[in-house]
């Protein structure tokens, strides 16, 4: 063969050869984008997103729509190439989603654990602003701390060393003053079990060895005898809490908080309905306005960011409190100015 010849096979080969590296091999980073946007008002696969038995329900309308981020893993250098200039997605690198000392699996659940939480700290959130009790229960107790076997995950917290207890932090200044080996007795309460008493001798704390240690992961949690169920699939993390919570208090309350509009929003909300900052703020907004909203409820550690992304059309409500954006939308129907980002 000429050298002309040997030249022009070596650059075929060369360009095969980039085109499936190109096309296979993968890159360490994940394209980030504009997810699905779901109704919280309505209903998803036949079902009520948000459905509420044994107590009386009023009628709804308009939306109130939870945003989400779409996270595309598995990426080639061409594909990571393509979403990139499309100006739809941002690349980041994948350890921040998948970090590399967990399993995607374990990731799975740890988003779906982080759901499964928002939910509850939405209904706690929704019913205490609707004036209903709460009650402190222990949310998770310590593998091989002194709780362990005596306290059960879910169970109700009466009181502690002679102290009653009404949220998180009653439980903690209750325990402030004791020391490790100290015996204290702790009352509960299982299910619809009576109240019952145990004596537990505290540990040393991992942070404070000087301090007694119980092991309890205590929350707050609604205590109203009707039944509130969030059921959306395939959706992970905290950051539809604020949505979930509105949703709530939209169909235990009469009138429309709406008033007919279309709202969407995000935000993590803990069970006292304090709305927390989130990530992907620019493609939620995006998703939303595609979808037709008009009204985002932005939280407001959110507020800048959002500002300088949003579409065009679509209208900023900082929230900072889950009584913020109640009231922020009880404005709107009465044609006032909620404040603004």
């Amino acid at each position: 063969m000429s050298r002309r010849t040997w030249t022009l096979l070596t650059s075929v080969v060369l360009v095969v050869v980039f085109g499936m590296l190109g096309a296979f091999l993968p890159v360490p980073y994940v394209a980030l984008g504009p997810g699905p946007t779901h109704d919280t008002l309505g209903s998803y696969e036949g079902r009520e997103v948000v459905s509420i038995d044994g107590t009386k329900t009023f009628r709804t309308a308009g939306h109130l729509n939870m945003t989400t981020v779409s996270v595309v893993d598995q990426l080639s250098v061409f594909n990571a190439l393509a979403l990139w200039a499309s100006g739809d997605h941002a690349l980041a690198p994948r350890e921040l989603y998948f970090p590399p000392d967990k399993s995607e699996k374990e990731v799975q659940r740890t988003n779906t654990k982080a759901f499964r939480s928002s939910q509850t700290a939405a209904e706690t959130a929704a019913l205490k602003h609707l004036g209903y009790p709460t009650k402190l229960v222990a949310d998770q107790v310590v593998e091989g701390s002194p709780a362990e076997g005596v306290v059960a995950p879910d169970d109700e917290l009466v009181s502690a060393d002679g102290a009653s207890l009404s949220d998180p932090q009653s439980l903690i200044d209750a325990l402030s003053d004791t020391k490790p080996g100290q015996r204290v007795a702790i009352r509960f309460k299982h299910a619809d079990q009576a109240p019952r008493e145990a004596t537990v001798e505290l540990g040393e704390r991992p942070d404070d060895q000087q301090q007694g240690f119980l092991g309890v992961q205590p929350a707050l949690r609604p205590n109203a005898n009707f039944d509130i169920d969030i059921r959306l699939p395939n959706v992970g993390g905290p950051s539809a809490g604020l949505m979930f919570s509105l949703a709530i208090v939209d169909k235990l309350t009469p009138g429309e908080l709406t008033a007919g509009k279309f709202v969407a929003g995000t935000g993590e909300i803990d069970p006292a309905g304090k709305v927390g900052s989130i990530g992907g703020i620019g493609f939620k907004m995006v998703k939303a306005r595609e979808a037709g909203a008009k009204i985002f409820l932005t939280p407001e550690g959110n507020c800048a960011a959002a500002k300088s992304q949003a579409p065009s059309g679509l209208r900023l409500i900082k929230v900072s409190t889950l009584d913020d954006a109640v009231d922020a939308l009880n404005a709107l129907e009465n044609g006032k100015s909620p404040q603004s980002c």
